[in-house]
């Protein structure tokens, strides 16, 4: 199989047209004839999990490994240190970004993870009534994603309306229209500005919100897979982050 075979198959599900300006979605290491051997699929790509991966291969991650042009390639940051490994090993790797969480991604969380019914969706946010206290909101969120410890803003006793974006979504926050808004890497003077307009927010983290990346595009590719007797491996980059209760580690 080639690399434009899935490439193919994954601009049909979610076109990489869609991406935004900023994003770099699409084939950014090998080339379209490449011949692959097997399939991974990743949130992130980390030294380690390269390691584990066979030469010959294809790998589609969320996050893109290159944002910016790279005027140098020293092999001393983190994108090129992975770029030399994937060359060495003939890894080609497709990024699936900004196109598919608009497409699927927060509609899969919010649906499939937490367990929402989704009333609309307006490009990356998705809504859904959940008509709960407050405190309650935050218990099911955090059992639904596996939070021993939860960052929220409470604003409200009484939640009617959630609005959700996977990963880091605070940039959004203008056109949020809802008593709360899920996303993750909340700062500081975001709970801040957020506290002032009223809306309460709950951090659900950016890697524990879309770790479920992987499943979601191996539901999607599972009908061409099997039809051409492939397998896609999921794969798991690490969180770089751990955390601490009074200095034990608890996630």
């Amino acid at each position: 199989m080639k690399v434009q075979n899935i490439y193919d198959v994954l601009n049909k599900i979610s076109p990489f047209d869609i991406q935004e300006k900023w994003d770099n979605a699409g084939l950014l290491v090998g080339s379209f004839d490449d011949e692959i051997e097997k399939l991974y699929i990743s949130l992130d790509l980390d030294a380690e999990l390269i390691d584990t991966m066979d030469s010959n291969s294809l790998v589609i991650t969320h996050h893109p490994l290159i944002f910016s042009p790279l005027r140098k390639v020293n092999f001393d940051t983190y994108s090129t240190k992975l770029l030399k490994k994937l060359i060495q090993k003939n890894i080609s790797l497709i990024s699936m970004h900004t196109n598919i969480d608009k497409t699927h991604l927060n509609k899969y969380v919010a649906e499939e993870v937490l367990g929402l019914e989704i009333i609309n969706t307006d490009e990356f946010i998705s809504y859904a009534n959940v008509n709960m206290n407050f405190n309650d909101l935050v218990k099911k969120i955090s059992k639904k994603l596996n939070l021993k410890t939860t960052k929220a803003v409470k604003c409200n006793e009484f939640i009617k309306t959630v609005a959700i974006v996977t990963g880091a979504g605070m940039s959004l926050l203008d056109e949020v229209k809802a008593d709360c808004f899920l996303t993750g890497d909340i700062k500081y003077h975001d709970a801040m500005e957020a506290k002032a307009r009223g809306i309460s927010l709950i951090d659900i983290r950016h890697y524990e919100s879309e770790r479920y990346f992987s499943f979601l595009i191996e539901g999607l590719l599972s009908e061409y897979l099997n039809k051409n007797e492939f397998k896609a491996i999921i794969t798991a980059s690490k969180n770089p982050f751990e955390f601490f209760v009074e200095g034990e580690t608890v996630e």
